[in-house]
């Protein structure tokens, strides 16, 4: 049996979050075919999530010789663009109001989710096996053994009790006389909990992206007036009125909205940290993952992970079901998951707790507005009401509230998952650098889906300096108790964390372009900033300036920028 030490898990998954290259291939783990007979094992359908085996298989054969990102730039381009989890969003172990099936049907066995009591295998009989041989198999758990005999060539399908050793023995009769192998079979399942903001959630990466019309829909300025109409493209089934005087049906026009595994938070399969869990689960035939994702776009840690929030999206209901507004704080949803699983199986624990949060405390939306919005008018209505913020706004905060922030997390994160070298903290990627770590330019490329949309460039270089020179070195200090955080006990409070992935981002912010972007990207998304007709007569039957239909667009194929602007938003998931 190869035992998985939990640092070696922690490990993988600090490689997965940093992008770096997995091995993809099963075998690895095994004892080399060309050696005597032995027999090998792997868990079926190892990422618990999946209900489907298929969905699982997608995704370690995509990795086989890749890295996580390379492999999810292959799957991008085999679904031409449109994303390998528009298909599986709806083949999953937990529903779209966010709530576990329990009991989960994974390919038609009846599983509870949480609390595992057994788990598929696939064993199989490698090395210079001889042609015709037949297998005696044996497999025993300790409650006596369940024997049955095969062609040596075919695998075998099993169930293996979680919690326990499985002895599985093969006798080999051929021609060449009789042979016997013997190996033990034990699943380790891996608990995973994801928590944090929108970077956790998987923000801007719709499971199933918006489709979009031809024709135009007509939006309104922020101050509404006369002259204040322009035409963007609609959206695909729309059946409702498209001018601005047309009555408004909400219903109607959610109906056609993009999906996520859970719309109140903008829970996204394609989020790092779901992609670290399923890399895991790709990257070791031994281990079971079971994952638990919370994370909810505009989380701070008061509001999101202690304390409800607002949601965002309703989860689509062809009974038009009051949705409810408000989404419950993480910290109690993963307390009360865990005090169910311990309910069945008291020796349930929490492995890893994947963890990005602070953005939001510090009013990093506002800063965005702060960058983007342009209007004199527009901004002074903002800035009164709290949407725009200032770098001299997110500096009192940084400095004041989210140390205590910090402090009262780690204390309520420990009783939940033990030692916090468990929770790996995964740090932000500055969105604003272009090569070379200089901020992007600034101007209206990108941003020209709203007219009152404009990235000043002083504006946008005093944010990039200070989230780099301030902000994340900060967030660092924080997880790791340094530069005068005050911990109770530094050396056991620290928390596992993750930044080397900042650097490869440098290159790939929102402003990043390049010849290979694909082609709807270089013909309609202007680098002047000139995507849509302005006149509001032509607009309404084409608002693309480039001529091409606005459906070309494809969320999922490999491009420079790595971070959504405004207008990939709008085109992706209409946000």
């Amino acid at each position: 049996m190869i035992r998985i030490p939990l640092r070696s898990i922690i490990l993988a998954a600090l490689l997965a979050s940093m992008f770096a290259a997995l091995p993809a291939s099963w075998a690895e783990a095994q004892t080399a075919a060309d050696g005597p007979l032995q027999i090998s094992w792997e868990v079926r359908n190892r990422f618990r999530l999946f209900r489907e085996e298929r969905d699982f298989a997608l995704h370690a054969e995509a990795a086989r010789g890749r890295s996580v990102l390379a492999s999810e730039q292959a799957l991008g381009m085999q679904s031409d663009g449109r994303g390998w989890a528009r298909n599986i969003v709806n083949r999953l172990c937990i529903d779209l109001a966010g709530r576990v099936n329990e009991p989960c049907t994974r390919d038609n066995v009846k599983e509870s989710y949480l609390t595992p009591i057994d788990h598929p295998v696939v064993v199989r009989l490698t090395g210079p096996v001889p042609v015709g041989a037949t297998c005696a198999w044996t497999f025993d758990d300790g409650d006596g053994p369940q024997t049955s005999a095969f062609d040596c060539a075919e695998p075998i399908n099993s169930r293996v009790r979680y919690g326990r050793t499985t002895v599985a023995t093969v006798e080999v009769s051929s021609s060449e006389g009789n042979q016997r192998a013997t190996t033990e079979i034990a699943v380790r399942d891996i608990f995973i909990a994801g928590l944090g903001d929108s970077v956790a959630a998987g923000e801007g990466n719709p499971d199933r992206p918006i489709a979009l019309a031809d024709e135009g829909f007509c939006f309104r300025y922020y101050l509404s007036s006369a002259t204040s109409q322009y035409y963007r493209p609609s959206r695909a089934g729309y059946k409702g009125g498209r001018a601005c005087e047309a009555p408004e049906v909400l219903q109607v026009w959610q109906r056609q909205s993009a999906l996520w595994f859970n719309p109140a938070c903008h829970r996204s399969l394609y989020s790092y940290q779901t992609r670290t869990a399923l890399a895991l689960a790709v990257r070791y035939p031994h281990i079971a993952v079971t994952y638990l994702p919370l994370a909810c776009t505009g989380a701070t840690i008061a509001d999101g992970l202690f304390g409800s929030q607002r949601a965002r999206d309703c989860p689509p209901s062809k009974a038009n079901a009051a949705c409810q507004g408000t989404v419950n704080g993480q910290l109690a949803e993963l307390r009360d998951a865990l005090t169910a699983a311990k309910r069945r199986q008291p020796d349930r624990t929490l492995d890893l707790v994947l963890l990005s949060i602070g953005a939001n405390d510090i009013y990093f939306s506002g800063l965005v507005a702060d960058v983007i919005v342009d209007y004199a008018t527009e901004r002074a209505l903002f800035r009164r009401s709290g949407v725009i913020a200032s770098v001299d706004d997110s500096r009192g905060a940084l400095a004041r509230d989210l140390p205590q922030g910090f402090g009262k997390l780690r204390e309520a994160l420990k009783p939940l998952v033990g030692e916090l070298s468990r929770v790996v903290y995964t740090s932000y990627a500055n969105p604003a650098l272009a090569d070379g770590g200089a901020p992007c330019p600034g101007g209206r490329a990108g941003f020209d889906i709203h007219p009152s949309f404009n990235a000043a460039p002083q504006r946008l270089a005093n944010v990039a300096a200070y989230v780099d020179n301030e902000f994340l070195p900060q967030l660092k200090a924080l997880a790791l108790c340094q530069s005068g955080i005050l911990c109770r006990n530094p050396g056991a409070d620290r928390m596992t964390f993750v930044d080397a992935h900042q650097q490869t981002f440098a290159g790939h912010g929102f402003c990043a372009r390049a010849q290979t972007d694909p082609e709807f990207d270089r013909e309609c998304f202007s680098a002047k900033g000139e995507s849509f007709d302005p006149d509001i007569v032509s607009a309404a039957s084409q608002p693309m300036l480039c001529g091409r239909s606005a459906g070309e667009y494809r969320a999922y194929l490999p491009r420079a920028r790595w971070i959504r602007h405004a207008n990939d938003s709008y085109f992706a998931a209409m946000t």
